[in-house]
Protein backbone atom coordinates (compact mmCIF):
# COMPACT_ATOMS: atom_id res chain seq x y z
CA UNK A 1 0.00 0.00 0.00
CA UNK A 2 1.39 3.42 -0.92
CA UNK A 3 0.90 6.69 0.93
CA UNK A 4 -1.75 7.88 -1.49
CA UNK A 5 -3.91 4.86 -0.66
CA UNK A 6 -3.14 4.94 3.05
CA UNK A 7 -3.82 8.64 3.58
CA UNK A 8 -5.81 9.85 0.58
CA UNK A 9 -3.10 12.29 -0.48
CA UNK A 10 -2.05 13.08 -4.05
CA UNK A 11 1.74 12.71 -3.82
CA UNK A 12 3.88 10.17 -1.87
CA UNK A 13 5.94 12.96 -0.29
CA UNK A 14 6.18 13.60 3.45
CA UNK A 15 7.81 16.82 4.57
CA UNK A 16 10.09 15.82 7.43
CA UNK A 17 9.19 17.46 10.75
CA UNK A 18 12.11 19.76 11.61
CA UNK A 19 11.92 21.26 15.09
CA UNK A 20 13.53 24.66 15.39
CA UNK A 21 13.39 25.61 11.71
CA UNK A 22 9.69 25.46 10.89
CA UNK A 23 6.16 25.93 12.12
CA UNK A 24 2.72 25.54 10.63
CA UNK A 25 3.44 27.51 7.44
CA UNK A 26 5.64 24.81 5.91
CA UNK A 27 3.22 22.03 6.82
CA UNK A 28 0.30 23.91 5.28
CA UNK A 29 2.18 24.60 2.04
CA UNK A 30 3.18 20.95 1.58
CA UNK A 31 -0.25 19.55 2.43
CA UNK A 32 -1.95 22.01 0.07
CA UNK A 33 0.43 20.91 -2.70
CA UNK A 34 -0.68 17.28 -2.32
CA UNK A 35 2.02 15.95 0.01
CA UNK A 36 1.88 15.34 3.75
CA UNK A 37 2.96 18.40 5.69
CA UNK A 38 4.35 17.85 9.18
CA UNK A 39 4.38 19.89 12.39
CA UNK A 40 7.24 19.12 14.82
CA UNK A 41 6.01 19.43 18.42
CA UNK A 42 9.02 18.42 20.51
CA UNK A 43 9.91 22.05 21.21
CA UNK A 44 6.35 23.38 21.56
CA UNK A 45 4.50 23.92 24.82
CA UNK A 46 0.74 23.27 24.92
CA UNK A 47 -0.26 26.84 24.06
CA UNK A 48 2.12 27.08 21.10
CA UNK A 49 1.05 23.64 19.91
CA UNK A 50 -2.62 24.62 20.01
CA UNK A 51 -1.88 27.83 18.11
CA UNK A 52 0.08 26.05 15.39
CA UNK A 53 -2.48 23.25 14.98
CA UNK A 54 -5.23 25.84 14.77
CA UNK A 55 -3.32 27.64 12.03
CA UNK A 56 -3.01 24.40 10.07
CA UNK A 57 -6.71 23.61 10.40
CA UNK A 58 -7.65 27.09 9.23
CA UNK A 59 -5.44 26.94 6.14
CA UNK A 60 -5.78 23.40 4.82
CA UNK A 61 -8.42 20.70 4.65
CA UNK A 62 -5.81 18.15 3.58
CA UNK A 63 -4.18 15.50 5.80
CA UNK A 64 -1.19 16.51 7.92
CA UNK A 65 1.25 14.88 10.34
CA UNK A 66 2.04 15.87 13.93
CA UNK A 67 5.41 14.65 15.22
CA UNK A 68 6.66 13.95 18.75
CA UNK A 69 9.79 12.64 20.45
CA UNK A 70 9.55 9.60 22.77
CA UNK A 71 12.71 9.84 24.83
CA UNK A 72 12.80 9.10 28.54
CA UNK A 73 13.68 12.38 30.33
CA UNK A 74 16.98 11.80 32.16
CA UNK A 75 17.64 12.61 35.78
CA UNK A 76 19.87 15.71 35.95
CA UNK A 77 23.48 14.86 36.78
CA UNK A 78 25.50 17.65 38.44
CA UNK A 79 28.69 15.78 37.54
CA UNK A 80 27.83 15.58 33.83
CA UNK A 81 26.67 19.21 33.86
CA UNK A 82 29.94 20.30 35.47
CA UNK A 83 31.97 18.33 32.90
CA UNK A 84 30.02 19.96 30.05
CA UNK A 85 30.49 23.46 31.49
CA UNK A 86 34.20 22.76 31.88
CA UNK A 87 34.48 21.74 28.22
CA UNK A 88 32.73 24.97 27.21
CA UNK A 89 34.60 27.21 29.68
CA UNK A 90 37.15 28.58 27.17
CA UNK A 91 34.31 29.65 24.90
CA UNK A 92 32.44 31.30 27.78
CA UNK A 93 35.59 33.28 28.50
CA UNK A 94 36.01 34.21 24.83
CA UNK A 95 32.47 35.61 24.62
CA UNK A 96 32.32 37.11 28.12
CA UNK A 97 29.57 34.77 29.36
CA UNK A 98 29.14 34.06 33.08
CA UNK A 99 28.28 30.34 33.22
CA UNK A 100 26.51 30.84 36.55
CA UNK A 101 23.83 32.86 34.76
CA UNK A 102 22.91 30.03 32.37
CA UNK A 103 19.58 28.40 33.25
CA UNK A 104 19.24 24.63 33.14
CA UNK A 105 16.41 23.53 30.88
CA UNK A 106 15.26 20.40 29.08
CA UNK A 107 15.08 21.85 25.54
CA UNK A 108 12.75 19.17 24.19
CA UNK A 109 9.84 17.30 25.74
CA UNK A 110 8.55 13.78 25.04
CA UNK A 111 4.96 12.92 24.12
CA UNK A 112 2.73 13.18 27.18
CA UNK A 113 -0.94 12.88 28.14
CA UNK A 114 -1.33 16.67 27.85
CA UNK A 115 -0.39 16.49 24.17
CA UNK A 116 -2.81 13.61 23.60
CA UNK A 117 -5.56 15.71 25.23
CA UNK A 118 -4.80 18.56 22.87
CA UNK A 119 -4.82 16.35 19.76
CA UNK A 120 -8.41 15.38 20.55
CA UNK A 121 -9.46 18.81 19.26
CA UNK A 122 -7.57 18.59 15.96
CA UNK A 123 -7.70 14.97 14.77
CA UNK A 124 -4.51 14.88 12.65
CA UNK A 125 -4.39 12.22 9.93
CA UNK A 126 -0.96 11.03 11.10
CA UNK A 127 0.87 11.15 14.41
CA UNK A 128 4.54 10.22 14.03
CA UNK A 129 7.16 9.41 16.62
CA UNK A 130 10.95 9.57 16.87
CA UNK A 131 13.06 7.52 19.35
CA UNK A 132 10.57 4.66 19.56
CA UNK A 133 6.97 4.88 20.73
CA UNK A 134 5.14 6.25 23.78
CA UNK A 135 3.56 3.98 26.38
CA UNK A 136 0.84 1.54 25.25
CA UNK A 137 -1.74 3.70 27.05
CA UNK A 138 -0.72 6.85 25.19
CA UNK A 139 -0.47 4.96 21.91
CA UNK A 140 -4.03 3.69 22.41
CA UNK A 141 -5.19 7.26 22.86
CA UNK A 142 -3.57 8.26 19.56
CA UNK A 143 -5.17 5.27 17.86
CA UNK A 144 -8.58 6.30 19.27
CA UNK A 145 -8.23 9.66 17.46
CA UNK A 146 -8.39 7.78 14.17
CA UNK A 147 -4.82 8.81 13.35
CA UNK A 148 -2.35 6.60 11.50
CA UNK A 149 0.81 5.99 13.54
CA UNK A 150 4.21 6.30 11.87
CA UNK A 151 7.62 5.95 13.54
CA UNK A 152 11.29 6.02 12.59
CA UNK A 153 13.51 2.94 12.43
CA UNK A 154 17.24 3.03 11.73
CA UNK A 155 17.73 -0.75 11.68
CA UNK A 156 15.75 -3.85 10.70
CA UNK A 157 15.46 -4.73 14.41
CA UNK A 158 13.86 -1.37 15.14
CA UNK A 159 11.46 -1.82 12.22
CA UNK A 160 10.44 -5.25 13.59
CA UNK A 161 9.90 -3.75 17.04
CA UNK A 162 7.74 -0.93 15.67
CA UNK A 163 5.64 -3.33 13.61
CA UNK A 164 5.13 -5.56 16.65
CA UNK A 165 3.93 -2.53 18.60
CA UNK A 166 1.29 -1.63 16.03
CA UNK A 167 2.56 1.15 13.78
CA UNK A 168 0.79 1.71 10.45
CA UNK A 169 4.03 2.54 8.61
CA UNK A 170 7.76 2.50 9.29
CA UNK A 171 10.01 5.40 8.31
CA UNK A 172 13.35 3.84 7.34
CA UNK A 173 15.82 6.56 8.31
CA UNK A 174 19.13 6.11 6.54
CA UNK A 175 22.46 7.32 7.88
CA UNK A 176 22.43 10.26 5.43
CA UNK A 177 19.46 11.96 7.09
CA UNK A 178 19.81 15.35 8.72
CA UNK A 179 18.82 16.08 12.31
CA UNK A 180 18.43 13.56 15.09
CA UNK A 181 18.95 9.87 14.52
CA UNK A 182 15.79 7.93 15.32
CA UNK A 183 17.91 5.19 16.90
CA UNK A 184 16.26 3.76 20.03
CA UNK A 185 17.04 0.07 20.61
CA UNK A 186 20.78 0.68 20.90
CA UNK A 187 23.34 3.45 21.31
CA UNK A 188 25.71 1.75 18.86
CA UNK A 189 26.15 4.06 15.88
CA UNK A 190 27.90 1.31 13.91
CA UNK A 191 24.45 -0.24 13.39
CA UNK A 192 23.48 2.72 11.20
CA UNK A 193 23.45 2.22 7.42
CA UNK A 194 22.59 4.24 4.33
CA UNK A 195 19.05 4.70 3.06
CA UNK A 196 19.34 2.56 -0.04
CA UNK A 197 20.93 -0.26 1.97
CA UNK A 198 18.37 -0.02 4.79
CA UNK A 199 15.21 0.42 2.70
CA UNK A 200 15.13 -2.96 0.88
CA UNK A 201 16.08 -4.82 4.05
CA UNK A 202 13.24 -3.26 6.01
CA UNK A 203 10.77 -3.87 3.17
CA UNK A 204 11.76 -7.55 3.12
CA UNK A 205 11.28 -7.92 6.86
CA UNK A 206 8.03 -6.11 7.69
CA UNK A 207 4.52 -6.22 6.27
CA UNK A 208 3.55 -2.58 6.92
CA UNK A 209 4.34 0.17 4.37
CA UNK A 210 7.88 1.54 4.52
CA UNK A 211 8.81 5.18 3.91
CA UNK A 212 12.33 6.08 2.78
CA UNK A 213 14.16 8.94 4.52
CA UNK A 214 17.70 10.29 4.27
CA UNK A 215 19.78 11.75 1.46
CA UNK A 216 16.88 12.01 -1.01
CA UNK A 217 16.85 15.50 -2.45
CA UNK A 218 15.33 15.46 -5.94
CA UNK A 219 12.81 13.78 -8.21
CA UNK A 220 15.25 11.09 -9.35
CA UNK A 221 15.98 10.10 -5.75
CA UNK A 222 12.26 9.93 -4.98
CA UNK A 223 11.66 7.75 -8.04
CA UNK A 224 14.55 5.46 -7.05
CA UNK A 225 13.12 4.93 -3.57
CA UNK A 226 9.68 4.18 -4.98
CA UNK A 227 11.25 1.76 -7.48
CA UNK A 228 12.84 -0.11 -4.56
CA UNK A 229 9.41 -0.57 -3.01
CA UNK A 230 9.02 2.45 -0.73
CA UNK A 231 5.43 3.48 -0.07
CA UNK A 232 6.61 7.09 0.02
CA UNK A 233 9.56 9.33 0.75
CA UNK A 234 10.19 11.66 3.69
CA UNK A 235 12.32 14.71 2.82
CA UNK A 236 13.64 17.42 5.10
CA UNK A 237 16.88 19.12 4.05
CA UNK A 238 15.61 20.11 0.59
CA UNK A 239 12.94 22.29 2.24
CA UNK A 240 15.30 24.26 4.49
CA UNK A 241 15.70 27.24 2.13
CA UNK A 242 11.99 27.54 1.31
CA UNK A 243 10.43 30.86 2.38
CA UNK A 244 7.92 29.04 4.61
CA UNK A 245 10.67 27.84 6.96
CA UNK A 246 12.13 29.75 9.90
CA UNK A 247 15.69 28.66 9.06
CA UNK A 248 18.10 31.30 10.41
CA UNK A 249 20.23 33.39 8.08
CA UNK A 250 23.37 31.76 9.49
CA UNK A 251 21.94 28.31 8.75
CA UNK A 252 20.78 29.37 5.27
CA UNK A 253 24.23 30.73 4.44
CA UNK A 254 25.83 27.43 5.48
CA UNK A 255 23.40 25.42 3.35
CA UNK A 256 24.19 27.57 0.30
CA UNK A 257 27.95 27.18 0.80
CA UNK A 258 30.48 24.43 0.14
CA UNK A 259 30.44 23.77 3.90
CA UNK A 260 27.19 21.85 3.40
CA UNK A 261 29.17 19.08 1.68
CA UNK A 262 30.71 18.13 5.03
CA UNK A 263 28.27 16.90 7.67
CA UNK A 264 28.74 14.68 10.70
CA UNK A 265 26.75 13.05 13.46
CA UNK A 266 27.22 15.05 16.64
CA UNK A 267 25.94 14.96 20.22
CA UNK A 268 27.27 18.40 21.14
CA UNK A 269 24.05 20.36 20.70
CA UNK A 270 21.52 18.15 22.47
CA UNK A 271 23.32 15.15 23.92
CA UNK A 272 22.00 12.78 21.26
CA UNK A 273 23.49 12.02 17.81
CA UNK A 274 22.15 14.29 15.07
CA UNK A 275 23.55 15.17 11.64
CA UNK A 276 24.61 18.72 10.93
CA UNK A 277 27.09 20.76 8.92
CA UNK A 278 30.53 20.63 10.55
CA UNK A 279 31.35 23.89 12.30
CA UNK A 280 33.90 25.26 14.74
CA UNK A 281 32.75 23.54 17.92
CA UNK A 282 32.38 20.18 16.15
CA UNK A 283 35.92 20.49 14.82
CA UNK A 284 37.44 21.61 18.13
CA UNK A 285 35.63 19.27 20.55
CA UNK A 286 35.06 16.43 18.12
CA UNK A 287 31.53 15.78 16.82
CA UNK A 288 30.89 12.96 19.31
CA UNK A 289 32.16 13.87 22.77
CA UNK A 290 31.72 12.32 26.23
CA UNK A 291 31.18 15.66 27.98
CA UNK A 292 27.58 16.63 27.07
CA UNK A 293 24.89 15.48 29.50
CA UNK A 294 22.14 13.12 28.36
CA UNK A 295 19.59 14.26 25.80
CA UNK A 296 18.15 16.86 25.86
CA UNK A 297 20.02 18.46 28.76
CA UNK A 298 23.06 19.54 26.72
CA UNK A 299 21.11 22.29 24.97
CA UNK A 300 20.96 24.94 27.69
CA UNK A 301 24.73 25.30 28.22
CA UNK A 302 25.50 25.89 24.55
CA UNK A 303 22.56 28.23 23.85
CA UNK A 304 24.25 31.50 24.98
CA UNK A 305 27.32 30.71 22.85
CA UNK A 306 25.08 30.15 19.87
CA UNK A 307 23.30 33.46 20.48
CA UNK A 308 26.54 35.44 20.81
CA UNK A 309 28.06 33.92 17.66
CA UNK A 310 24.91 34.26 15.56
CA UNK A 311 24.75 37.95 16.53
CA UNK A 312 28.11 38.23 14.74
CA UNK A 313 26.83 36.27 11.74
CA UNK A 314 28.66 33.09 12.75
CA UNK A 315 27.31 29.55 12.98
CA UNK A 316 30.23 28.33 15.10
CA UNK A 317 28.00 27.07 17.92
CA UNK A 318 24.74 26.52 16.04
CA UNK A 319 23.14 23.17 15.19
CA UNK A 320 23.26 23.53 11.41
CA UNK A 321 21.11 20.47 10.78
CA UNK A 322 21.47 19.05 7.29
CA UNK A 323 21.49 15.69 5.58
CA UNK A 324 24.47 14.54 3.56
CA UNK A 325 22.83 15.74 0.35
CA UNK A 326 21.99 19.45 0.48
CA UNK A 327 22.13 19.73 -3.31
CA UNK A 328 18.35 19.76 -3.50
CA UNK A 329 17.92 22.85 -1.32
CA UNK A 330 16.00 25.37 -3.39
CA UNK A 331 14.79 28.85 -2.54
CA UNK A 332 11.34 28.30 -3.99
CA UNK A 333 7.90 27.98 -2.39
CA UNK A 334 7.48 24.67 -0.57
CA UNK A 335 4.43 23.74 -2.63
CA UNK A 336 6.41 24.13 -5.84
CA UNK A 337 9.25 22.05 -4.40
CA UNK A 338 6.85 19.30 -3.31
CA UNK A 339 5.43 18.97 -6.81
CA UNK A 340 8.93 19.04 -8.32
CA UNK A 341 10.04 16.19 -6.05
CA UNK A 342 7.25 14.01 -7.46
CA UNK A 343 7.83 15.00 -11.09
CA UNK A 344 9.40 11.68 -12.17
CA UNK A 345 6.68 9.43 -10.76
Amino acid sequence: MNLQQLLGIELPIIQSPMAGVQGSALAVAVSNAGGLGSLPCAMLGPDAMREELGAINRQTAHPFNVNFFCHEPPAPSPEREARWHAALAPYYTEFGIDPDTIPVGPGRAPFRAEAADLLDDFKPAVVSFHFGLPSPELLARVRALGAKIFASATTVDEAHWLEAHGVDAVIAQGLEAGGHRGIFLSDDLTTQVGTFALLPQVIQNVKVPVIAAGGIADAKGVAAAIALGAAGVQIGTAYLLCPETTTSEVHRAALRSKAARHTALTNLFTGRPARGIVNRIMRELGPINGAPPAFPLATAAIAPLRAKAEAQGLGDFSPLWSGQNASGCREIPAGELTRALAADL
